[in-house]
């Protein structure tokens, strides 16, 4: 694994030279060195032997329910934008809700009629970055000022979670975020440029100063992009297993899904999308597999659940900070 160094350096350079770089390339060389790789984690993804294990003092999730199942989305584009309603539907059309998390500004500018009507309908708006340009955490003092922004955009929508563009985190930086929770980490992910993992499938509180703190909420299951785009899956089988282990051990099977990559029906195929059949057979698998035994929330919700119990940083604090990232 690289130490932090190689990898602020390995990500500033990615930066500098990714608007030179075709993205049909940049997909083609990110899917060989994922494919390569995949064989040398096999022993830690999708699976983390010892994720598992239950956190001090867990008192389970509410309602007797034997695990948590969370839906979120990061819109990354202005075609992402234009696909939430969609998705909103196929979700409603199998009993779910999900976070849908927007860039305040980046290549577009959601309006305040999609955040109302999307909380109308019961799903929740986050705050996805602040320009998506893999630049948030470059250093200490311009991560402070970007916060101030972010802050701003949070009290306007209401929001209560935020997620980094590129999974990056620094969860002492995210401090300064006005937030319920950072979703920002994983329990496993080694394709991802910082793959430092909390190694955990459970939610646990980041305590800061005086009282103050957090809920992490680590993705468990593979992203989209890593097995539809880089690896060339077909179907959500590996979704369907890995949601199936974390259900059995008790944990939160979170997903983060982007919707500038499903092709609905009436989409032209493109190199950087998969066919939405692919999300509703997994919905259809919860559904039919877990519907009566999952705790299915919100976000918000569960980082709720977290605070009231773990609101002092009962849980153990994470290990995953520093500087680095990026996933595209």
């Amino acid at each position: 694994m690289a130490t932090l160094p190689q990898v602020v350096i390995r990500n500033r350079l990615y930066y500098r030279i990714k608007p030179l770089v075709p993205a049909r390339v940049r997909l083609a060389i990110r899917s060989w060195l994922t494919r390569r790789e995949r064989e040398r984690y096999r022993d830690a993804w999708p699976i983390l032997p010892g994720s598992e294990a239950r956190p001090k003092g867990w008192p389970g999730w509410p309602e007797g329910k034997p695990f948590a199942f969370v839906l979120t989305h990061d819109v990354e584009g202005a075609s992402g934008l234009g696909k939430c309603r969609q998705l909103m539907e196929v979700e409603k059309k199998w009993g779910f809700r999900s976070s849908f998390n927007f860039i305040p500004e980046g290549e577009y500018r959601v309006t305040k009629g999609l955040r109302e009507e999307l909380a109308g309908e019961g799903f929740e708006v986050g705050v996805h970055d602040l320009e998506h340009d893999g630049g948030l955490y470059r250093s200490r003092e311009r991560f402070a000022a970007k916060a101030a922004r972010i802050n701003r955009y949070l009290k306007e929508w209401g929001a209560a979670g935020f997620r980094s563009g590129f999974m990056l985190h620094n969860l002492e930086w995210l401090q300064d975020l006005d937030i319920e929770y950072d979703s920002s980490t994983f329990d496993t992910d080694p394709f991802e440029p910082q793959p430092e993992a909390g190694g955990t499938i459970f939610p646990f509180w980041q305590a800061g100063s005086e009282g103050r703190g957090y809920v992490e909420l680590p993705y468990s299951l593979p992203q989209d992009s890593t097995l539809y785009l880089l690896l060339g899956e077909r179907t959500p089988a590996i979704w369907q297993e890995k949601a199936d282990w974390v259900a059995e051990k008790g944990g939160m099977v979170l997903l983060d899904l982007h919707p500038d990559y499903v092709r609905f029906p009436d989409d032209a195929p493109h190199f950087r999308t998969y066919p939405v059949s692919i999300y509703e057979e997994f919905l259809k698998h919860m559904r039919e597999r877990h519907g009566s035994t999952m705790w299915h929330v919100l976000p918000k919700e569960v980082a709720a659940h977290v605070k009231r119990f773990f609101g002092k940083g009962v849980l153990p604090r994470a290990t995953t900070t520093g500087l680095a990232g990026g996933s595209d």
